[in-house]
């Protein structure tokens, strides 16, 4: 079952190592209450042997994946979304938003997990001054876990992933990174980029609803 193999990857996961003085790892999969909900979740929805297309995002925030250890899943929408209950704080993030107006759009959890897995290129997040930074921020935190990148996008592609095409979220220095790992590993044959919800949301609002039918559009297309 799928649903083992990314529970045991979560349960598994060990932060990259050396990183810059200053940064520390966003690590909820190291308290038992998320375990937990990580279980709960992948259970549900990942309990068969489909092949999924893979989704990257950049990295988990401290009020999406950081808090509930699943990407683009706040506690809001663990709740109100996928019907899992839990005792985190009830707290959104426009980036969760965004992604579940498209999956309610696209058919619902179910229908969407069936088809999707939502990872990120890098599953962990980084904290800097007590914000959010994203893994290509700095140079020199990009250099020390970019090991950490290649060793866990590799251990997800031993799972039933479509490789020939990745969704890329982030049309700018995510899809940028990850093409040049691709040129590098051959990883898929195709990386889709999709502009980021944040993005959208903050300087493209009166917009949305354009965005939401193109990421409908690229869903149904691979």
């Amino acid at each position: 079952m799928l649903a083992k193999k990314i529970i045991s990857f979560y349960e598994s996961l060990q932060p990259p190592q050396h990183l810059p003085t200053g940064t520390e790892v966003l690590f909820p999969q190291q308290e038992q209450q998320v375990i937990k909900l990580i279980k709960e979740f992948y259970s549900k929805y990942y309990s068969d042997n489909r092949k999924r297309t893979l989704i990257l995002g950049i990295n988990p925030g401290r009020f999406g994946a950081g808090a509930t250890g699943i990407n683009f899943t706040a506690a809001k929408q663990l709740t109100e979304n996928c019907g899992i209950p839990h005792s985190l704080k009830m707290q959104s993030e426009l980036s969760a938003e965004f992604i579940y107006e498209v999956i309610e759009r696209y058919g619902g959890p179910e229908a969407f997990y069936s088809r999707f897995f939502i990872g990120a290129v890098s599953p962990l997040g980084y904290i800097q001054n007590g914000k959010n930074i994203n893994y290509y921020d700095h140079r020199d935190l990009e250099k020390a876990v970019t090991p950490f990148i290649v060793s866990t996008l590799q251990q997800q592609l031993t799972w039933n992933l479509n490789r020939e095409k990745c969704i890329c979220v982030g049309e700018g220095k995510n899809i940028r990174f990850l093409n040049k790992l691709n040129r590098e590993y051959s990883f898929f044959k195709e990386i889709i980029p999709l502009p980021h919800p944040r993005f959208i949301l903050q300087y493209r609002r009166k917009q949305k609803e354009e965005y939401v039918l193109r990421y409908l559009e690229t869903l149904q297309a691979v």
